[in-house]
């Protein structure tokens, strides 16, 4: 049959991944004729060829592409037959740029560049900066597409001739791999000194810096996506010291092992875990630490009193190496200091880092995106994302089908700006949704400047002006201010504003994910969110059809005494629980805690505060009611980090199952609506307290309680499909006793595993509930 010519365009996770030497390869195979190339964020290919030979051609890409890609769309043209020669791939063009393609994550060090990296007869043995088409730096040095060299951060490196060579040899893995390099003509070390002084440089700089972490020193280290501050996780005087500097006294660091055996001695680990370590995303996994903790290689001071390790694997060859001559786990912490964005320039880790670091492993390969690890756990054999980062971000996510079942055919292009804690942003681009990585929290000058730069960033590489933002209801976020602000100074066209209140939108984050079938159910339970009535919402229930949406059930509000004060002063949550209990002042005359916590002329004032609602705000806030139960308890009056009191209030239970629960009850009206009751459940929370009952069979109640009020309310909604999300529900105790009891009682449960159940999840759900509400106009 006569030959045509084909112009086919492929769409999705096709650059940074090897497809154009795959395509070539392939092509050769079949003797065809035409060539291939990156235009923006697609790859374009002309063939000539009979339609039978086009159909297997594009048989084998959708069934043999690289393992790291994703087809999302093939669209083909036919054109006039030009008689092509051979097949080439051609350089890249930067027109027909869009919203349709996607950028690679940073990928794990694979098992052929690690095989090479500790071979010694290897041209690039022990070489930090090995890399393949299969792993190695992406969106941390993406400047803008399409993904080429010379857009990059080693555009700056030209290539020695045995790395050419490599480049352009077809059969060769490092065929077209854009960071390729070798100790010729790539990045190198240098070690400096606390005050940016070189002590030395490549093979020594390493070597010296592993003897520097035995000896005790922190090691400020250049890694993929910015700084580790570094320190041998055995040394207790190490870790103290860097938990001093860095004025962190409780929150747990990451530790990096060497390799799975060595995680197996020190922590349980399943298979769904085990997977997660060594997949090319390499996250930070949060495992069960085996007992008794002293015989571990990780000191009691890296995640004091917590039975969990946040545990990751070398990810870079850098790491590798560090990992593999030490043979004992390292603390890999974020290198930054408090409430700012992790360092990723040498000269700013050197003063921003000073007086934490005592010496600086750096290299000269620029990181143009910080990306910090991404932190994951397992519920219900699943993953369950914590902090969406490194190995996997920017992720895409398919506009869910619910969307189109609203009725929504045209999707706008929509900036979604999150929240203001753990904050991310999320683009709509045609029929996906392009989530960015974890951004901090907006608190600070750097954190902002890093979320407008992101934003920069990622609408620069789409070319995307969007015809409406997406921002939360609270008036107060840095977030929706800069929301209003970007659509003040719009300088094209000027688009629309859309407020998301902060609870429906973690709902919607979990639909956009999971895409359920209506009706739902939906559970969002955290610390804080801005309410419709103008209120701290935070244990809330809503019913959610095709009609609409509605707000089924809360928690009785309790109120904050003092204000954002009683956040890390939870013991004040805990007397303002009580000062609403009947018999308060007997209550409080049996409660330990309490009375260490205040003079009676403090509680006094505290009463005419709530008497009066001065500084006492009300809040439904289950997040709160948590803290609240936990000082309580003794576990946490005052706390350092977020989530410290419900943390130590789950860690309690210590494998303790209940068969009993307190009572907690929902009493809706005719139009459903109704509180949830604490007062009894705390009556009796309290009375097992005072009696001597063990702490963690009353945590133990005290979740389950929590589950079955889900249960219950499902029930008497008769809604099959339960959707929970919000920062409550990392919480894996509570998350598996909520799946236990729906499930066996013949209910659904959705959970976000993704994108977070905590704020970063926010901006995901902004798109979905305005895609939503659009539709149904």
């Amino acid at each position: 049959m006569k030959a045509s010519r084909y112009r086919i365009t492929i769409t999705g996770l096709v650059q940074g991944v090897g497809f154009r030497p795959f395509v070539y390869r392939l092509a050769e195979d079949l003797c065809l004729k035409g060539w291939v190339r990156n235009s923006g964020a697609e790859v374009e290919i002309e063939v000539e060829c009979s339609p039978e030979t086009l159909s297997d051609f594009l048989k084998k890409i959708r069934e043999e592409k690289p393992p790291h890609s994703s087809i999302e769309r093939i669209s083909i043209t036919t054109l006039p037959f030009l008689g092509y020669r051979d097949f080439q791939i051609q350089y890249s063009i930067k027109e027909n740029t869009n919203t349709s393609g996607l950028i690679v994550p940073d990928l794990a060090t694979c098992k052929d560049c690690l095989r090479e990296l500790l071979a010694k007869n290897n041209r690039r043995y022990r070489y930090p900066f090995i890399n393949c088409t299969n792993c190695g730096p992406r969106y941390s040095i993406i400047k803008t597409l399409p993904y080429d060299r010379i857009n990059t951060t080693m555009g700056d490196f030209l290539m020695c001739g045995e790395c050419q060579q490599e480049y352009h040899t077809p059969s060769d893995r490092r065929f077209h791999a854009q960071p390729n390099a070798c100790p010729k003509c790539g990045p190198h070390l240098q070690l400096w000194d606390s005050r940016g002084e070189i002590i030395a440089t490549r093979e020594e700089a390493l070597q010296i810096t592993v003897s520097l972490i035995r000896e005790g020193y922190i090691v400020a280290v250049k890694g993929l996506g910015g700084f580790h501050l570094v320190v041998d996780a055995a040394n207790a005087a190490s870790v103290t010291r860097l938990r001093k500097a860095k004025n962190r006294p409780h929150k747990p660091f990451a530790v990096m092992y060497p390799d799975v055996n060595t995680i197996e001695e020190d922590c349980y680990l399943s298979e769904t875990e085990k997977d997660i370590l060594l997949s090319p995303a390499s996250p930070i996994v949060l495992l069960k630490r085996r007992k008794p903790y002293r015989y571990q290689r990780v000191c009691e001071e890296v995640s004091p009193g917590n039975p969990y390790l946040g545990v990751m694997l070398p990810y870079t060859p850098l790491h590798h190496l560090l990992l593999h001559d030490l043979n004992s786990p390292i603390v890999a912490t974020s290198g930054n200091r408090h409430s700012e964005t992790i360092c990723i320039d040498e000269k700013e880790a050197l003063i921003k880092l000073n007086g934490i670091a005592d010496y600086f492993l750096i290299h000269n390969r620029p990181i143009f995106t910080p990306v910090d690890d991404s932190v994951v756990a397992v519920v219900d054999n699943q993953m369950m994302m914590l902090r969406l980062a490194r190995g996997y971000t920017p992720l895409s996510l398919p506009l869910p089908p619910l969307i189109s079942q609203f009725g929504h055919k045209n999707p706008h292009s929509i900036l979604a700006l999150g929240g203001h804690l753990k904050s991310s942003i999320a683009l709509a681009l045609e029929d996906k949704i392009v989530v960015s990585q974890y951004l901090g929290d907006l608190d600070s000058k750097e954190n902002r400047n890093f979320f407008q730069k992101t934003i920069d960033k990622l609408t620069g590489i789409y070319d995307f002006n969007p015809d409406t933002i997406t921002c939360d209801s609270h008036p107060d976020y840095y977030s929706s201010y800069y929301a209003e602000e970007l659509v003040k100074n719009a300088k094209k066209k000027k688009p629309s504003l859309f407020k998301v209140q902060h609870h429906i939108a973690h709902i919607f984050s979990v639909i956009a994910e999971n895409n359920p079938p209506l009706p739902v159910l939906g559970v969002a339970w955290d610390g804080t969110g801005y309410g419709l009535d103008n209120t701290i919402w935070g244990g809330e229930f809503f019913l959610i059809s095709y009609s609409g949406i509605q707000r089924v059930a809360s928690f009785c509000p309790f109120p904050l005494l003092g204000g954002e004060t009683a956040i890390f002063n939870p013991i004040r949550i805990s007397l303002g629980l009580v000062l609403l209990l009947k018999n308060s002042e007997k209550i409080i005359a049996k409660i330990g805690a309490i009375n260490r916590a205040f003079s009676d002329r403090e509680i006094s004032l505290f009463k005419q505060m709530l008497k009066r609602r001065i500084n006492c705000p009300f809040t439904s806030s289950v997040g709160r009611l948590f803290d609240g139960i936990s000082a309580l308890l003794g576990l946490g009056e005052k706390i350092t980090f977020e989530g410290q009191a419900a943390m130590n209030l789950e860690f309690v239970i210590d494998n303790y199952y209940p068969k009993e629960t307190y009572c907690l009850t929902w009493h809706p009206s005719q139009n459903y609506f109704g509180y949830i009751y604490w007062q009894e459940m705390l009556t009796q929370i309290i009375s097992d307290y005072t009696q001597g009952k063990p702490l963690q069979e009353i945590s133990a109640k005290f979740h389950l309680t929590l589950a079955k009020i889900i249960l219950d309310v499902a029930q008497k909604t008769q809604v099959k499909n339960v959707v929970v999300s919000g920062g409550c529900f990392q919480n894996r105790f509570l998350l598996a006793q909520t799946i236990n009891q729906l499930r066996n009682h013949n209910f659904n449960v959705f959970f976000p595993q993704r994108i977070p159940t905590n704020d970063g999840g926010i901006s995901v759900g902004q798109i979905a509930y305005y895609l939503r509400q659009n539709s149904c106009q």
